[in-house]
This record gives structure tokens, sequence and C-alpha cells, in this order.
């Protein structure tokens, strides 16, 4: 597997345009009855509107991208069969939440969600809500998730100055870092309690990440590849022997 690619920008450019998928088209019934199969298992999934995106153009600090609507069903599919199409990309914000002591909050998606036993930031494939001015709000879309996820709003971090994008594939995860002046087990406490005032949240647990140790395979690779970075490099087995043994 490709290893991650992680891009630091400050400005996003990404404008909505018409466009035809093909996949979308041409594997309509195959995608229609593979919806169907997968809402029986998860009844609470819905046909709504996403946005993917096409043609991303990196220049120093800037990233810009075109985006298109289509149907969750086929966006579904095309993930589920191992991206066939691999001229569009699923390009979403997430929020790195970070706490004064140096953790990273999480929350494991719960079992009625499309991504149910995963954990990884606030996050979620950009839909209709964040379309403004013709162009996808990514900085919008993740105060939204942050919010609905966790109860958390904009009053409770300070935003960073840039965007990670991590590139896996055909995902490009914009990462960026909210500052909160609490602590993660204070940070958890509060999530949980909000949690539990929801009849069906989206999360059943938090996870702090303080350490390399802290990493899961339930973590995308585009989340660990983030963290990994955040913690530098990874000491060499002979620096780890000489510190454990002085």
């Amino acid at each position: 597997m490709t290893p991650p690619e992680i891009h630091r920008v400050t400005t996003l450019d990404l404008k909505v345009r018409t466009f035809a998928w093909s996949f979308a088209q041409t594997r309509r019934g195959e995608i229609e009855a593979h919806f169907a199969e997968r809402q029986r298992e998860r009844p609470e999934i819905w046909n709504g509107r996403v946005l993917l995106g096409r043609n991303a153009v990196r220049a120093g600090d800037h990233l810009g991208a075109e985006y298109f609507v289509t149907d969750f069903a086929s966006f579904l599919a095309w993930r589920d069969w191992g991206f066939p199409d691999m001229s569009v990309f699923n390009g979403f914000g997430m929020g790195a939440l970070h706490c004064a002591d140096d953790a990273f909050v999480m929350g494991e998606m719960a079992g009625h969600t499309a991504n149910a036993g995963r954990i990884y930031f606030p996050s979620g494939t950009p839909d209709l809500d964040d379309i403004d001015g013709g162009a996808v709000d990514i900085e919008g879309s993740v105060a939204r998730e942050v919010e609905e996820e966790t109860g958390l709003t904009p009053a409770d971090y300070q935003v960073g100055a840039h965007w990670d994008c991590v590139v896996t594939g055909a995902s490009v995860a914009m990462i960026r870092i909210l500052h909160a002046d609490i602590s993660g087990e204070a940070m958890r406490k509060r999530i949980e309690a909000n949690l539990a005032r929801q009849s069906e949240p989206e999360l059943s647990a938090i996870h702090l990440v303080r350490g390399r140790s802290d990493l899961t395979a339930a973590m995308p690779r585009f989340v660990t590849a983030f963290i990994e970075q955040e913690l530098g490099p990874q000491p060499s087995p002979s620096l780890r022997a000489k510190r454990s043994n002085p």
C-alpha cells in the first residue's frame, strides 16, 4: 500500500460543478441492490446527497478542486467496492481536538452508523448543507460535525492556522487542529455527558490519544499518519534500548 502523503495548506478553493458521474450511471442497478443490502444491516442509513471531489490541484499552500453532487448509495458502493473509479476522491474535513495536556480526542462510531466501530476525529463526507456561494465550506463542515457529534461549539476551542491534507488512495482528509484549554479527561467527561443526553448519538465511546501506543487498527490510516506526524520521529530501536537501560 502506498504510504499516505501529507500536504500542509492554508487556503482551500473547492468549487461545486455539475458533473455526470459515469460510475453512478452505468452501475445503477448494482448500486441500488448494494444499498438495499446495507440498509437491511443498518436501517438508520439513508440515501441523501453528498459531495465528492475531482481534479485536485495543489500549489504551494493552496489546495483547489472541483466537487459534484451524487447520492450516498453511489458513494457507499464506490467505497465498499474498493474505489473502482480513481478519478474522483472523498475529500472531507476533520476537527482534530487537541487538549491542554496534549491529548487528542477521537470518537468511536456507533453501531447504527455506516462506519460502525471506526475511531477518528469528528468529520463527515460533505453534503448540500456545506455549500456556500458555489463552493464547499470545509471549515463550516468541520464546525457542524464537531457540534453534532460532541456538543462543542467554536467558542469551546481555538482553530489552527492551517490544514494538513492527508492523501490515502481515494481519500483526502483535510485535518485542522482545534485547541481546547482543558485536559483530555475533562474533555472526555464533557463529551460523554453530551452523548448521554442524546437518544441516538453518533458516537459510542470517546478515546484519548497521547502517544503511538494509543493508536489502534480501528483508526483509519489517514488519522494515524496525522498523529504520527504530530508526535514527531519515532526513536530508533537502539535509542529506545539506551533509554530503558540507563
